[in-house]
Protein backbone atom coordinates (compact mmCIF):
# COMPACT_ATOMS: atom_id res chain seq x y z
CA UNK A 1 0.00 0.00 0.00
CA UNK A 2 1.32 3.44 -0.94
CA UNK A 3 0.61 6.60 1.00
CA UNK A 4 1.46 10.27 0.48
CA UNK A 5 2.88 12.45 3.28
CA UNK A 6 1.82 16.07 2.59
CA UNK A 7 4.36 17.44 5.08
CA UNK A 8 7.34 15.96 3.22
CA UNK A 9 5.67 15.64 -0.20
CA UNK A 10 6.79 12.01 -0.48
CA UNK A 11 5.20 8.66 -1.26
CA UNK A 12 6.08 5.88 1.20
CA UNK A 13 5.21 2.21 1.00
CA UNK A 14 4.60 -0.62 3.45
CA UNK A 15 5.60 -0.47 7.08
CA UNK A 16 7.32 2.91 6.69
CA UNK A 17 3.95 4.58 6.32
CA UNK A 18 3.00 6.80 9.24
CA UNK A 19 -0.30 7.98 10.66
CA UNK A 20 -0.10 11.22 8.74
CA UNK A 21 -0.18 9.46 5.37
CA UNK A 22 -2.97 10.14 2.89
CA UNK A 23 -3.86 6.96 1.00
CA UNK A 24 -3.98 7.03 -2.78
CA UNK A 25 -7.28 6.53 -4.59
CA UNK A 26 -8.22 3.02 -5.65
CA UNK A 27 -6.52 2.32 -8.97
CA UNK A 28 -6.63 -0.38 -11.61
CA UNK A 29 -2.88 0.06 -12.04
CA UNK A 30 -0.31 1.02 -9.43
CA UNK A 31 2.01 3.72 -8.15
CA UNK A 32 5.62 2.57 -7.72
CA UNK A 33 8.44 4.22 -5.80
CA UNK A 34 11.33 1.78 -6.30
CA UNK A 35 14.69 3.32 -7.27
CA UNK A 36 14.83 1.54 -10.65
CA UNK A 37 11.47 2.92 -11.83
CA UNK A 38 12.26 6.40 -10.57
CA UNK A 39 15.72 6.29 -12.12
CA UNK A 40 14.37 5.31 -15.52
CA UNK A 41 11.85 8.16 -15.36
CA UNK A 42 14.69 10.56 -14.53
CA UNK A 43 16.38 9.94 -17.87
CA UNK A 44 15.50 10.31 -21.54
CA UNK A 45 17.04 9.87 -24.99
CA UNK A 46 19.10 13.01 -24.53
CA UNK A 47 20.81 11.74 -21.34
CA UNK A 48 21.51 15.38 -20.47
CA UNK A 49 18.96 16.21 -17.75
CA UNK A 50 18.07 14.07 -14.75
CA UNK A 51 15.15 15.08 -12.51
CA UNK A 52 14.16 12.32 -10.12
CA UNK A 53 10.43 11.92 -9.49
CA UNK A 54 9.00 10.73 -6.20
CA UNK A 55 6.80 8.13 -7.85
CA UNK A 56 5.70 6.62 -11.16
CA UNK A 57 2.11 5.77 -12.07
CA UNK A 58 1.65 2.63 -14.15
CA UNK A 59 -1.99 3.14 -15.12
CA UNK A 60 -4.37 0.25 -15.65
CA UNK A 61 -6.93 2.50 -17.33
CA UNK A 62 -7.50 6.11 -18.39
CA UNK A 63 -9.42 6.60 -15.15
CA UNK A 64 -6.19 6.08 -13.17
CA UNK A 65 -4.67 9.11 -14.90
CA UNK A 66 -7.71 11.20 -14.00
CA UNK A 67 -7.74 10.04 -10.36
CA UNK A 68 -4.04 10.65 -9.84
CA UNK A 69 -4.18 14.03 -11.54
CA UNK A 70 -6.94 15.14 -9.17
CA UNK A 71 -4.97 13.71 -6.24
CA UNK A 72 -1.78 15.53 -7.24
CA UNK A 73 -3.64 18.79 -7.74
CA UNK A 74 -5.06 18.53 -4.22
CA UNK A 75 -1.61 17.96 -2.74
CA UNK A 76 0.38 20.34 -4.94
CA UNK A 77 2.38 17.64 -6.73
CA UNK A 78 3.69 18.30 -10.22
CA UNK A 79 2.96 15.77 -12.97
CA UNK A 80 4.40 14.81 -16.34
CA UNK A 81 3.57 12.07 -18.85
CA UNK A 82 6.23 9.76 -20.27
CA UNK A 83 5.72 7.91 -23.51
CA UNK A 84 8.95 6.38 -24.85
CA UNK A 85 11.20 8.88 -23.07
CA UNK A 86 12.49 10.11 -26.42
CA UNK A 87 12.82 13.74 -25.32
CA UNK A 88 16.35 15.12 -25.40
CA UNK A 89 16.42 17.81 -22.72
CA UNK A 90 14.31 16.70 -19.76
CA UNK A 91 11.04 17.94 -21.28
CA UNK A 92 9.07 15.02 -19.83
CA UNK A 93 10.74 14.89 -16.41
CA UNK A 94 9.62 16.31 -13.07
CA UNK A 95 11.65 16.69 -9.89
CA UNK A 96 9.91 15.30 -6.78
CA UNK A 97 6.67 14.84 -8.70
CA UNK A 98 4.68 12.08 -10.39
CA UNK A 99 5.59 10.59 -13.75
CA UNK A 100 2.75 8.89 -15.60
CA UNK A 101 4.07 6.00 -17.67
CA UNK A 102 1.74 6.04 -20.67
CA UNK A 103 3.00 2.76 -22.17
CA UNK A 104 0.15 0.60 -20.74
CA UNK A 105 -2.45 2.78 -22.50
CA UNK A 106 -1.67 1.32 -25.91
CA UNK A 107 -4.92 0.15 -27.48
CA UNK A 108 -5.55 0.56 -31.23
CA UNK A 109 -9.11 0.31 -32.57
CA UNK A 110 -9.49 0.61 -36.34
CA UNK A 111 -12.80 1.91 -37.63
CA UNK A 112 -14.03 2.77 -41.13
CA UNK A 113 -11.68 5.68 -41.85
CA UNK A 114 -10.23 6.45 -38.42
CA UNK A 115 -8.29 4.74 -35.65
CA UNK A 116 -8.89 5.36 -31.94
CA UNK A 117 -5.48 5.01 -30.37
CA UNK A 118 -4.22 4.99 -26.80
CA UNK A 119 -1.60 7.65 -26.17
CA UNK A 120 0.97 5.05 -25.15
CA UNK A 121 0.69 3.09 -28.40
CA UNK A 122 3.72 3.15 -30.69
CA UNK A 123 3.31 4.38 -34.24
CA UNK A 124 4.76 1.05 -35.39
CA UNK A 125 1.84 -0.71 -33.69
CA UNK A 126 -0.62 1.73 -35.23
CA UNK A 127 0.84 1.07 -38.68
CA UNK A 128 0.61 -2.69 -38.28
CA UNK A 129 -2.97 -2.54 -36.97
CA UNK A 130 -4.22 -0.22 -39.70
CA UNK A 131 -2.39 -2.00 -42.52
CA UNK A 132 -4.31 -5.14 -41.60
CA UNK A 133 -7.32 -3.18 -42.91
CA UNK A 134 -5.37 -1.73 -45.88
CA UNK A 135 -5.43 1.68 -44.19
CA UNK A 136 -2.76 4.01 -42.87
CA UNK A 137 -2.31 7.32 -41.05
CA UNK A 138 -1.24 10.00 -43.49
CA UNK A 139 1.98 11.08 -41.75
CA UNK A 140 4.69 9.20 -39.88
CA UNK A 141 7.86 10.41 -38.24
CA UNK A 142 10.97 8.69 -39.57
CA UNK A 143 11.39 6.64 -36.38
CA UNK A 144 8.29 4.55 -35.70
CA UNK A 145 9.01 3.53 -32.10
CA UNK A 146 7.62 6.76 -30.66
CA UNK A 147 4.36 7.07 -28.74
CA UNK A 148 1.26 8.61 -30.27
CA UNK A 149 0.77 10.93 -27.31
CA UNK A 150 4.40 12.03 -27.46
CA UNK A 151 4.49 13.10 -31.10
CA UNK A 152 1.03 14.69 -30.96
CA UNK A 153 2.23 16.78 -28.02
CA UNK A 154 4.98 18.34 -30.12
CA UNK A 155 3.55 18.21 -33.65
CA UNK A 156 4.87 15.19 -35.54
CA UNK A 157 6.78 16.12 -38.72
CA UNK A 158 7.57 13.64 -41.47
CA UNK A 159 8.34 13.30 -45.15
CA UNK A 160 4.60 13.28 -45.92
CA UNK A 161 4.04 16.68 -44.23
CA UNK A 162 4.33 18.49 -47.57
CA UNK A 163 1.07 16.77 -48.59
CA UNK A 164 -0.85 16.18 -45.37
CA UNK A 165 0.52 18.52 -42.74
CA UNK A 166 1.90 17.36 -39.41
CA UNK A 167 0.56 14.41 -37.44
CA UNK A 168 -1.49 16.83 -35.34
CA UNK A 169 -3.31 17.92 -38.51
CA UNK A 170 -4.68 14.40 -38.90
CA UNK A 171 -6.37 14.28 -35.49
CA UNK A 172 -10.18 14.22 -35.39
CA UNK A 173 -10.76 14.04 -31.64
CA UNK A 174 -8.87 13.74 -28.36
CA UNK A 175 -9.53 12.45 -24.88
CA UNK A 176 -7.49 14.51 -22.43
CA UNK A 177 -6.96 14.52 -18.68
CA UNK A 178 -6.54 18.17 -17.73
CA UNK A 179 -4.49 19.58 -14.89
CA UNK A 180 -7.72 20.16 -12.99
CA UNK A 181 -8.23 16.38 -12.89
CA UNK A 182 -11.05 16.09 -15.42
CA UNK A 183 -11.30 13.73 -18.39
CA UNK A 184 -12.39 15.84 -21.36
CA UNK A 185 -13.25 14.98 -24.94
CA UNK A 186 -12.38 17.71 -27.42
CA UNK A 187 -12.28 18.36 -31.15
CA UNK A 188 -12.48 21.19 -33.66
CA UNK A 189 -16.22 21.36 -32.89
CA UNK A 190 -16.23 20.74 -29.12
CA UNK A 191 -13.99 22.44 -26.56
CA UNK A 192 -11.92 23.87 -29.40
CA UNK A 193 -9.78 25.86 -26.99
CA UNK A 194 -8.57 22.65 -25.31
CA UNK A 195 -8.10 20.87 -28.66
CA UNK A 196 -5.92 23.71 -29.93
CA UNK A 197 -3.98 23.93 -26.66
CA UNK A 198 -3.18 20.21 -26.45
CA UNK A 199 -2.14 19.41 -30.03
CA UNK A 200 1.51 20.51 -30.17
CA UNK A 201 0.85 21.99 -26.70
CA UNK A 202 3.66 20.06 -24.99
CA UNK A 203 1.55 18.80 -22.10
CA UNK A 204 0.94 22.26 -20.67
CA UNK A 205 -2.85 22.02 -20.39
CA UNK A 206 -3.57 18.30 -20.32
CA UNK A 207 -2.31 14.79 -20.96
CA UNK A 208 -3.61 13.02 -24.05
CA UNK A 209 -5.00 9.58 -23.19
CA UNK A 210 -6.63 8.76 -26.56
CA UNK A 211 -6.56 10.20 -30.05
CA UNK A 212 -8.80 9.56 -33.03
CA UNK A 213 -6.70 9.91 -36.19
CA UNK A 214 -7.77 9.96 -39.84
CA UNK A 215 -6.82 7.05 -42.06
CA UNK A 216 -6.21 6.84 -45.80
CA UNK A 217 -6.05 3.86 -48.17
CA UNK A 218 -2.62 2.28 -47.75
CA UNK A 219 -0.36 1.65 -50.73
CA UNK A 220 1.02 -1.85 -51.25
CA UNK A 221 4.44 -0.79 -52.51
CA UNK A 222 6.66 2.26 -52.71
CA UNK A 223 9.28 3.26 -55.22
CA UNK A 224 12.13 4.89 -53.35
CA UNK A 225 14.39 7.44 -55.05
CA UNK A 226 17.73 8.82 -53.85
CA UNK A 227 19.21 11.67 -55.91
CA UNK A 228 22.64 13.11 -55.09
CA UNK A 229 23.48 16.80 -55.55
CA UNK A 230 26.65 18.88 -55.46
CA UNK A 231 25.39 21.72 -53.23
CA UNK A 232 22.78 22.86 -50.74
CA UNK A 233 21.25 25.21 -53.32
CA UNK A 234 20.90 22.46 -55.93
CA UNK A 235 19.22 20.17 -53.40
CA UNK A 236 16.76 22.73 -52.03
CA UNK A 237 15.85 23.97 -55.52
CA UNK A 238 14.57 20.52 -56.43
CA UNK A 239 13.00 20.06 -53.00
CA UNK A 240 10.99 23.24 -53.51
CA UNK A 241 9.95 22.08 -56.96
CA UNK A 242 8.67 18.67 -55.90
CA UNK A 243 6.82 19.80 -52.76
CA UNK A 244 5.08 22.53 -54.73
CA UNK A 245 3.91 20.25 -57.56
CA UNK A 246 3.19 17.31 -55.24
CA UNK A 247 4.58 14.63 -57.53
CA UNK A 248 5.96 12.53 -54.65
CA UNK A 249 4.19 11.12 -51.60
CA UNK A 250 7.26 11.60 -49.40
CA UNK A 251 10.11 14.13 -49.59
CA UNK A 252 13.12 14.65 -47.36
CA UNK A 253 16.76 15.64 -47.65
CA UNK A 254 19.96 14.61 -45.92
CA UNK A 255 23.40 16.19 -45.71
CA UNK A 256 26.39 13.90 -45.09
CA UNK A 257 29.66 15.11 -43.60
CA UNK A 258 32.85 14.98 -45.67
CA UNK A 259 35.05 11.89 -45.50
CA UNK A 260 38.75 11.50 -46.25
CA UNK A 261 37.95 10.92 -49.92
CA UNK A 262 34.80 12.99 -50.49
CA UNK A 263 33.38 16.39 -49.69
CA UNK A 264 29.91 17.14 -48.39
CA UNK A 265 27.12 15.16 -50.01
CA UNK A 266 23.49 16.22 -50.40
CA UNK A 267 20.67 13.77 -51.08
CA UNK A 268 17.02 14.13 -51.99
CA UNK A 269 14.99 11.19 -50.71
CA UNK A 270 11.58 10.80 -52.33
CA UNK A 271 8.90 8.14 -52.63
CA UNK A 272 6.03 7.36 -54.96
CA UNK A 273 3.27 4.96 -53.93
CA UNK A 274 1.82 2.29 -56.19
CA UNK A 275 -0.35 -0.82 -56.02
CA UNK A 276 2.47 -3.27 -56.72
CA UNK A 277 1.43 -4.04 -60.30
CA UNK A 278 1.52 -0.74 -62.18
CA UNK A 279 4.87 0.92 -61.46
CA UNK A 280 5.32 4.69 -61.32
CA UNK A 281 6.45 6.53 -64.41
CA UNK A 282 10.08 7.32 -63.55
CA UNK A 283 10.51 9.67 -66.49
CA UNK A 284 7.53 11.76 -65.39
CA UNK A 285 8.52 11.81 -61.71
CA UNK A 286 12.12 12.75 -62.44
CA UNK A 287 11.31 15.23 -65.21
CA UNK A 288 13.07 18.54 -64.64
CA UNK A 289 15.02 17.26 -61.64
CA UNK A 290 18.69 16.95 -61.13
CA UNK A 291 20.34 19.06 -63.76
CA UNK A 292 23.30 18.69 -61.41
CA UNK A 293 22.49 15.21 -60.08
CA UNK A 294 25.57 13.00 -59.89
CA UNK A 295 23.87 9.75 -58.88
CA UNK A 296 20.40 8.19 -58.87
CA UNK A 297 19.29 5.14 -56.92
CA UNK A 298 15.82 3.61 -57.40
CA UNK A 299 14.44 0.77 -55.31
CA UNK A 300 11.01 -0.82 -54.72
CA UNK A 301 9.96 -2.04 -51.28
CA UNK A 302 6.82 -2.77 -49.31
CA UNK A 303 5.07 0.15 -47.66
CA UNK A 304 5.76 -1.06 -44.12
CA UNK A 305 9.41 -1.81 -44.90
CA UNK A 306 9.72 1.77 -46.08
CA UNK A 307 8.06 3.14 -42.93
CA UNK A 308 10.29 0.98 -40.73
CA UNK A 309 13.48 1.49 -42.74
CA UNK A 310 15.40 2.88 -39.74
CA UNK A 311 14.97 -0.31 -37.71
CA UNK A 312 18.21 -1.94 -38.87
CA UNK A 313 20.20 1.23 -38.31
CA UNK A 314 18.77 1.68 -34.83
CA UNK A 315 19.63 -1.94 -33.99
CA UNK A 316 23.21 -1.27 -35.09
CA UNK A 317 23.43 1.91 -33.00
CA UNK A 318 22.22 -0.02 -29.98
CA UNK A 319 24.75 -2.77 -30.63
CA UNK A 320 27.63 -0.27 -30.81
CA UNK A 321 26.38 1.78 -27.85
CA UNK A 322 25.88 4.98 -29.87
CA UNK A 323 22.12 4.86 -29.17
CA UNK A 324 22.78 5.25 -25.44
CA UNK A 325 25.11 8.24 -25.64
CA UNK A 326 23.87 11.82 -25.03
CA UNK A 327 21.90 13.34 -27.91
CA UNK A 328 21.97 17.16 -27.83
CA UNK A 329 19.63 17.62 -30.79
CA UNK A 330 18.93 20.90 -32.55
CA UNK A 331 15.74 21.34 -34.63
CA UNK A 332 14.37 24.54 -36.15
CA UNK A 333 11.99 25.65 -38.87
CA UNK A 334 13.52 28.12 -41.32
CA UNK A 335 11.91 30.38 -43.93
CA UNK A 336 12.76 29.09 -47.40
CA UNK A 337 14.15 32.47 -48.46
CA UNK A 338 16.89 32.20 -45.80
CA UNK A 339 17.45 28.45 -45.78
CA UNK A 340 20.26 28.09 -48.31
CA UNK A 341 22.43 30.81 -46.79
CA UNK A 342 21.76 29.68 -43.23
CA UNK A 343 22.50 26.01 -43.91
CA UNK A 344 25.63 26.79 -45.91
CA UNK A 345 26.96 29.06 -43.14
CA UNK A 346 26.14 26.43 -40.49
CA UNK A 347 27.92 23.55 -42.18
CA UNK A 348 30.83 25.58 -43.56
CA UNK A 349 33.18 24.63 -40.73
CA UNK A 350 31.13 21.81 -39.20
CA UNK A 351 33.11 18.70 -38.31
CA UNK A 352 32.31 15.22 -37.09
CA UNK A 353 33.46 16.18 -33.60
CA UNK A 354 30.62 18.72 -33.46
CA UNK A 355 27.82 16.35 -34.54
CA UNK A 356 29.23 12.96 -33.54
CA UNK A 357 30.05 9.83 -35.50
CA UNK A 358 26.36 8.88 -35.80
CA UNK A 359 25.00 12.41 -36.08
CA UNK A 360 22.44 13.10 -38.79
CA UNK A 361 21.67 16.35 -40.64
CA UNK A 362 18.26 16.62 -42.31
CA UNK A 363 16.21 19.11 -44.34
CA UNK A 364 12.44 18.62 -44.62
CA UNK A 365 10.59 20.98 -47.01
CA UNK A 366 6.85 21.66 -46.91
CA UNK A 367 4.28 24.33 -47.79
CA UNK A 368 3.39 26.48 -44.79
CA UNK A 369 -0.32 26.18 -45.61
CA UNK A 370 -0.32 22.47 -44.74
CA UNK A 371 0.08 23.21 -41.04
CA UNK A 372 -3.19 24.19 -39.36
CA UNK A 373 -2.59 23.80 -35.62
CA UNK A 374 -1.89 27.18 -33.94
CA UNK A 375 0.79 25.99 -31.50
CA UNK A 376 3.03 24.43 -34.14
CA UNK A 377 4.82 27.68 -34.90
CA UNK A 378 6.65 28.09 -38.20
CA UNK A 379 7.86 31.01 -40.32
CA UNK A 380 5.24 32.90 -42.28
CA UNK A 381 6.51 32.08 -45.76
CA UNK A 382 4.97 29.96 -48.49
CA UNK A 383 7.64 27.26 -48.10
CA UNK A 384 9.34 26.23 -44.86
CA UNK A 385 12.25 23.90 -44.11
CA UNK A 386 12.85 21.90 -40.95
CA UNK A 387 16.63 21.91 -40.48
CA UNK A 388 17.95 19.42 -37.92
CA UNK A 389 21.34 18.64 -36.44
CA UNK A 390 20.77 15.34 -34.65
CA UNK A 391 23.98 15.43 -32.67
CA UNK A 392 25.39 12.48 -30.73
CA UNK A 393 28.11 12.93 -28.13
CA UNK A 394 30.13 10.03 -29.54
CA UNK A 395 33.47 8.89 -28.21
CA UNK A 396 35.96 11.54 -29.34
CA UNK A 397 33.31 14.16 -30.13
CA UNK A 398 32.75 17.40 -28.28
CA UNK A 399 31.27 17.19 -24.81
CA UNK A 400 27.47 17.22 -24.47
CA UNK A 401 27.74 20.56 -22.66
CA UNK A 402 29.69 22.10 -25.55
CA UNK A 403 27.09 20.78 -27.98
CA UNK A 404 24.27 22.33 -25.93
CA UNK A 405 26.11 25.67 -25.90
CA UNK A 406 26.55 25.44 -29.68
CA UNK A 407 22.81 24.72 -29.98
CA UNK A 408 21.98 27.85 -28.04
CA UNK A 409 24.21 30.00 -30.23
CA UNK A 410 22.78 28.49 -33.41
CA UNK A 411 19.24 28.96 -32.10
CA UNK A 412 19.85 32.69 -31.67
CA UNK A 413 21.22 32.92 -35.22
CA UNK A 414 18.22 31.05 -36.61
CA UNK A 415 15.81 33.17 -34.61
CA UNK A 416 17.42 36.29 -36.11
CA UNK A 417 16.51 35.14 -39.64
CA UNK A 418 12.93 34.26 -38.72
CA UNK A 419 13.38 30.68 -37.50
CA UNK A 420 11.20 28.87 -34.95
CA UNK A 421 12.03 25.94 -32.71
CA UNK A 422 10.56 22.53 -33.27
CA UNK A 423 10.57 21.86 -29.53
CA UNK A 424 12.12 18.40 -29.35
CA UNK A 425 15.75 19.50 -29.15
CA UNK A 426 18.30 20.49 -26.53
CA UNK A 427 18.22 24.28 -26.59
CA UNK A 428 18.17 26.24 -23.31
CA UNK A 429 15.20 28.61 -23.65
CA UNK A 430 13.60 31.00 -21.16
CA UNK A 431 9.84 31.42 -20.57
CA UNK A 432 10.15 34.91 -22.03
CA UNK A 433 11.64 33.47 -25.22
CA UNK A 434 8.84 30.91 -25.40
CA UNK A 435 6.32 33.72 -25.11
CA UNK A 436 7.98 35.41 -28.08
CA UNK A 437 8.03 32.10 -29.93
CA UNK A 438 4.25 31.65 -29.61
CA UNK A 439 3.58 35.27 -30.58
CA UNK A 440 -0.09 35.79 -31.54
CA UNK A 441 -0.96 32.29 -30.26
CA UNK A 442 0.31 33.08 -26.76
CA UNK A 443 -2.82 34.73 -25.34
CA UNK A 444 -5.07 31.77 -26.15
CA UNK A 445 -2.42 29.31 -24.96
CA UNK A 446 -1.98 31.10 -21.63
CA UNK A 447 -5.75 31.35 -21.17
CA UNK A 448 -6.12 27.61 -21.76
CA UNK A 449 -3.33 26.94 -19.27
CA UNK A 450 -5.09 29.04 -16.64
CA UNK A 451 -8.40 27.30 -17.32
CA UNK A 452 -7.28 23.68 -17.61
CA UNK A 453 -4.24 23.64 -15.30
CA UNK A 454 -5.10 26.38 -12.78
CA UNK A 455 -2.53 25.18 -10.22
CA UNK A 456 0.29 24.87 -12.77
CA UNK A 457 1.20 21.27 -11.96
CA UNK A 458 1.66 19.99 -15.53
CA UNK A 459 4.88 19.22 -17.37
CA UNK A 460 7.31 21.73 -15.83
CA UNK A 461 10.27 20.29 -17.77
CA UNK A 462 9.12 22.06 -20.92
CA UNK A 463 9.94 25.44 -19.31
CA UNK A 464 7.16 27.25 -21.17
CA UNK A 465 5.43 28.77 -18.17
CA UNK A 466 6.91 29.84 -14.83
CA UNK A 467 7.13 26.85 -12.45
CA UNK A 468 4.16 25.95 -10.30
CA UNK A 469 4.27 24.44 -6.80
Amino acid sequence: MVGFDPSTRTWVTGAARSQGMVDLPTLKGKVVTDPASRGEAADDFGHLVHHIPRAVLEPGADSDVMKMMAYCRTHGVRVAARGQGHATFGQGQVEDGLIIDMAPLNTVEVRKDTAVVGAGALWSSVAQATLAHNLTPAVFTDYLELSVGGTLSVGGIGGQTHRHGAQVDGVVELEVVTGEGSLRRCSADSRRDLFDAVLAGRGQCGIITKATVRLLPAPATVRHYLLSYPSVAALTADQRRVVNDGRFAYVEGELALPTESTGWSYQLEAVAFFDGTTPPDDARLLDGLGDQVSDRQIQDMSYFDFLDRLAAGVAYLKLTGEWYRPHPWWNMFLPASRTDAFVEATIKDLTETQVGASGVILLYPFPRARLQRPLLRVPDEETVFLFTLLRTASDGAESPQDMVEANRSLYLRAQAVGGYQYPVGSIPTTPEEWRTHYGPAWAAFAAARERYDPDAILTPGQGVFPPGP
